[in-house]
């Protein structure tokens, strides 16, 4: 029993950074139906600015703000100079361009920073938290904490506010909104900064536990796009469910049968998906007429 709950507080922890990942697929695959395959990177550097930046000398919380307004700033960047110019090409190719993105970045990050792993102070210490036998640390508790904070606060986003409103809007018929007048450019850029602030805030959270360098984001983009995937791609909530089922996953694959076959399961997953549930556990099927 205490290795069961052990297995499941590791599986929710990594599940709640493969969700927050997965809520930023999620964003931008609502705002223009593109899988954004540098999301990953967005974790990479949340925790690589914050880590150099720490070591500067800013104290941890406004290290922390400021790798999060920078990665917001790429993302801005990433479709000003990227995706806009290339709004009329197939989405195949808007995501071919992601995957060049998130290659650029990576040996970007590779320079300017370096090979090595790195990692700050946790927030709340390193003692662990025992619970039943079984211990947490602190540290995952901001995790899970915050993956269900910024879900709860893009819920209230999308359905309180009217720029969320228009974030759906555009997601549902970009021409109907743009005949109602809704700025649709601007709606894709605010995506691409939000997108990349969850990402990056992923990276703060988790850099203390699972520590971070220039090329952690490739597995991260292949475990949130499983997770968005097995939710249901373009839903929040099956992005948050997707996440931790995943993240329990592979925790119980890495505790009862081998650690050796844990980054097997998103693969299976995917496949899953695709050949059983292609709308995921939350997607709707869709109609089309002839």
């Amino acid at each position: 029993m205490d290795a069961l709950l052990q297995f499941v507080f590791s599986g929710l922890t990594v599940g709640a950074v493969y969700a927050l990942v997965a809520l930023g697929f999620t964003i931008i695959y609502n705002a223009s139906d593109v899988v954004n395959f540098a999301q990953g990177e967005f974790v990479m550097l949340g925790g690589m600015i914050t880590v150099f930046t720490f070591e500067a000398g800013l104290p941890l919380p406004l290290a922390a703000l400021a790798a999060i307004l920078l990665t917001a700033a790429l993302g801005v960047a990433l479709n000003k100079l990227a995706i806009e110019p290339a709004r009329g090409a197939p989405v195949v190719s808007l995501i071919i361009i992601t995957i060049g993105a998130s290659i650029l970045i990576r040996g970007a990050s590779q320079l300017i920073f370096d090979k090595q792993l790195h990692r700050f102070p946790a927030f709340s210490g390193d003692d662990p938290i025992r619970v039943l036998g079984a211990t947490i640390l602190p540290q995952s508790l901001w995790v899970i904490v915050g993956a269900v904070a910024v879900f709860v606060a893009l819920w209230l986003f999308f359905t309180r506010t009217l720029t969320g409103r228009a974030v759906l809007a555009t997601a549902n018929n970009r021409t109907a909104a743009q005949l109602v007048g809704i700025n649709t450019a601007w709606v894709m850029t605010l995506s691409f900064g939000l997108s990349a602030a969850i990402g990056a805030l992923a990276g703060v959270l988790v850099t203390p536990i699972t520590l971070v360098s220039y090329d952690v984001g490739v597995a991260l983009a292949l475990k949130g796009f499983a997770a968005a995937m097995l939710g249901g791609m373009g839903n929040p909530k099956g992005a948050l469910v997707g996440g931790l089922l995943l993240g329990l996953l592979e925790a119980m694959t890495a505790g009862y049968l081998s650690s050796q076959y844990k980054d097997a399961v998103a693969f299976l997953v995917i496949l899953g998906v695709l050949f059983v549930m292609p709308q995921g556990i939350f997607g709707h099927k869709s109609t089309e007429r002839v």
